[in-house]
């Protein structure tokens, strides 16, 4: 088979089998594209013939180039080439797999940045509360904070999946769907939004399931809603970098603070796996930590 095709078929398995997301399947699309460059210049023709010391020569080559890339780059780039051999091998396409002692990079530890709670108020007061778009970023906003779904998670809503009393139900990466309780205030806020505003901007656009509208009444797009909390932020005069993952972070954090099981968290957030909310223990035990010196008398 040659290598074009084997990336073909494992970038239909990904998006059709397994249901990951358009923009995590055009990022496979571009590593795997310079991956097939680098073969075709090697004078590689059948995917079953490339050896683990090109693989890692391939690899070595990328982590060389300039500007050098990032570590998270390197390392989606290797899971990507890795993800495509080991589909072939299972597929019975191949005998070998050829990265099996190919080793990511390290990736530096990042904790992730969470707002206190008196922030967090300051950025969902921020919209004006009497224009529509203000009453729709509102109802964003506290949904984001209410239940801690990702900014893709959210505007791809569709109405019926809020109108189960204070459930929301969440389809999130691999179109695995959860249920997040969604708290009174994010209930009342999505509930203003649909009675004074969704009506309105529905007339301005085709018909459409999504919640959440934008003010020519398409669905909000992703940038649209980052621009939404980027412009909350502002007004609400917050220092601190405030990305999209920003009420996402502070969501998980704040119930782990006030003493909230990781497994819990875990399926709120729709991790696959603990050790991925774990990450989120280390600010809180950096919260602990700091009020133990600054409370105990003989901390210090």
């Amino acid at each position: 088979m040659t290598p074009a095709r084997a990336v073909d078929e494992y970038l239909r398995h990904v998006a059709v089998e397994r249901g990951l997301s358009a923009h995590t399947v055009a990022a496979y699309r571009r590593d795997l594209g310079g991956y097939l460059v680098w073969l075709q210049r090697h004078g590689v023709e059948d995917i079953a013939a490339v050896t683990a010391e090109q693989v890692s020569a391939f690899i070595a080559e990328r982590a060389a180039a300039e500007p050098r890339p990032a570590s998270s780059s390197l390392a989606r780039l290797q899971s990507s080439v890795r993800g495509m051999h080991r589909f072939i091998l299972r597929e019975g396409i191949v005998d070998d797999e050829p990265t099996q002692r190919l080793r990511p990079p390290k990736l530096p530890q990042r904790l992730p940045k969470a707002l206190t709670i008196d922030e967090v108020q300051r950025l969902l007061d921020a919209p004006d509360a009497e224009s529509p778009a203000g009453i729709r970023d509102r109802a964003l906003l506290e949904l984001l904070y209410a239940t801690g779904a990702r900014v893709s998670e959210a505007v791809a809503l569709d109405i019926d999946d809020v109108t189960h009393g204070d459930i929301l139900r969440v389809r999130g990466k691999g179109n695995k769907e959860r249920i997040v309780p969604l708290g009174s205030y994010a209930r009342q806020a999505i509930d203003v939004y649909l009675v004074r505003v969704r009506p309105g901007l529905a007339t301005r656009g085709r018909a459409t399931p999504k919640l959440f509208l934008g003010m020519r009444g398409a669905p909000l797009s992703r940038q649209s809603a980052w621009l939404v909390i980027q412009g909350a932020a502002e007004r609400a005069h917050l220092t601190a970098h405030v990305s999209p993952h920003t009420l996402r972070h502070s969501f998980a954090t704040h119930l782990l603070q006030g003493g909230a099981d990781v497994r819990v968290v875990q399926e709120l957030l729709g991790h696959a796996s603990v050790a991925t909310t774990q990450i989120y223990t280390h600010v809180t035990a950096d919260t602990l930590r700091d009020v133990y010196v600054t409370s105990h008398p003989r901390a210090r």
